[in-house]
């Protein structure tokens, strides 16, 4: 009987736990800077993954040193690889739209975060972004490693304000 009330125990906590657990992800302490929508396989809300900056600081980072179009001299931009952010959100798609705080939206191929160390920069030079300084997250290629992404179409890949990103 003993063993009975143990199972029914266990199985009750299992059912009241199990939507935390689908869940995956913690949820953001402070004010989210970016969401993750569409083909995601871990979320911390109704379909969608939110972050707030200290999450995505949580995450490997990366810098790259680079020269831009919008800057006179080369940056380091510093913040995760878009690739581990994918992994994170468990992203089934192949490409992803970018949406910026303006609505301002792109196509990015899922396979650049493959082939490229693509940046979701949220420091430039060390500082934080914010929203005038193309803030909060800046996506960046790595122009001057990878010369064959020093062109249009992959400046246009780079969003900078990015606020949203849906996985299709």
């Amino acid at each position: 009987m003993k063993a009975l009330r143990l199972i029914l125990v266990v199985f009750g906590l299992g059912l009241i736990c199990a939507p935390a657990l689908a869940e995956g992800l913690n949820a953001p302490q402070g004010r989210a800077v970016l969401t993750v929508s569409g083909k995601i396989a871990n979320t911390n809300g109704k379909n969608v993954a939110k972050f707030d900056l200290a999450m995505l600081d949580q995450l490997p980072q990366h810098s790259i040193k680079t020269s831009t179009p919008w800057f006179d001299a080369p940056k380091t931009f510093s913040g995760p690889l878009a690739r581990d952010l994918m992994k994170l959100v468990g992203a089934q798609g192949g490409k992803v739209k970018a949406i910026a705080l303006n609505d301002y939206a792109t196509n990015i191929p899922i396979q650049d975060f493959q082939t490229y160390d693509v940046v979701l920069a949220t420091r430039i030079d060390g500082e934080t972004l914010n929203i005038r300084e193309k803030g909060p997250v800046f996506v960046i290629y790595p122009f001057d490693l990878v010369p064959e992404t020093k062109n249009e179409i992959f400046f246009q890949r780079c969003i900078w304000q990015l606020v949203q990103i849906k996985v299709e």
